[in-house]
């Protein structure tokens, strides 16, 4: 039975970059998700498809021990999403979003998932996350949520009912910016925090990670990567790797946390180094311990001199 079951698109994206582009690839936040959580713990993932979607999608993820009986099939056609990225890989420019059969997602979580102990509410309408949560007989230890401009600003009566109930949210710093009204990112924090979660995650590209809560702030790198190719899945895969890790602790700390941050963006990085799930699907467990052991050099330094510090005056 999975620990973590993480609701959310399963999609074809049609992706663009200066470096390539790829068509039909497999990818959903629900998809890159489960890839990225599945090297830390057990893993559901719920979603839809559509008669289109091809088989290598399930088989993908049954390598990777993901149940994916959450699954639903359908026969219309699987949500797709067509961008491309310029030089700035920060932003992505949306040409065209099928939604097809997401029109129709009503998740219903099988049995099997019923004891799950982190719930991650991927990048779906709000209305659908608060559904998953009513539905719940028992509500998991740990609720985490994604979301994302469009929904902040056609539903964001419904996101904010939905923030009240779950203790850690996931966007992006102009998602923050947009939920808030504050373009201090502080600022910004301390207005969503008010909202409901206990813990806020500002997802800032290649600038790295910054996570508030009401004890404190917490920063982190993004791993420097000399070839970036394709950044579609990145914040997803963050995502997967921070949640995976924080269940396979069984606690959640400051101390957890932030270890948890620091698995996010080392998964992060070595999806955004492929087109799709590629570089996702394959890594090897010393490939992620050797990126875990760069990451704690980036910011580590000797306790500095501070009796040398001259006097007022």
């Amino acid at each position: 039975m999975p620990k973590l079951v993480i609701i959310g698109t399963v999609a074809l994206d049609n992706i663009r970059t200066p470096f390539g582009e790829v068509s039909n690839a497999l990818g959903g936040s629900a998809f890159y998700a489960g890839l990225s959580a599945s090297y830390w713990t057990d893993v559901g993932v719920v979603g839809i498809v559509g008669k289109d979607y091809p088989e290598e999608g399930f088989s993908v993820l049954a390598r990777h021990g993901i149940d994916s009986k959450g699954i639903e099939r359908s026969e219309g056609l699987t949500f797709s999403w067509s961008g491309e990225y310029t030089y700035d890989l920060n932003t992505a420019q949306t040409l065209r979003t099928d939604l097809n059969c997401l029109l129709s997602f009503n998740p219903v979580l099988p049995e099997s998932h019923d004891s799950l102990e982190t719930l991650f509410l991927a990048n779906i309408d709000p209305e659908i996350q608060a559904k998953v949560l009513d539905s719940l007989p028992v509500r998991p230890s740990l609720v985490v949520l994604d979301t994302m401009n469009f929904w902040i600003e056609h539903k964001k009566d419904a996101l904010q009912k939905v923030l009240r109930r779950i203790d850690v949210l996931t966007i992006n710093e102009g998602e923050a910016r947009m939920l808030s009204g504050q373009f201090s990112l502080v600022s910004a924090a301390r207005t969503i925090l008010g909202m409901g979660p206990a813990t806020l995650i500002i997802k800032r590209g290649e600038y790295g990670v910054l996570v508030f809560n009401r004890e404190s702030v917490f920063a982190s790198p993004a791993y420097p990567l000399e070839d970036v190719r394709d950044p579609t899945g990145a914040g997803d895969s963050f995502a997967g790797g921070f949640i995976g890790f924080l269940t396979s602790q069984g606690k959640f700390s400051d101390d957890t946390l932030r270890q948890s941050i620091v698995v996010g963006s080392a998964m992060a990085s070595f999806c955004v180094s492929d087109f799709s799930t590629r570089a996702i699907e394959g890594l090897k467990r010393t490939d992620i311990l050797k990126r875990l052991e760069s990451f704690s050099s980036l910011t580590s330094y000797q306790a500095l001199p501070l009796m040398s510090l001259r006097t007022e005056g």
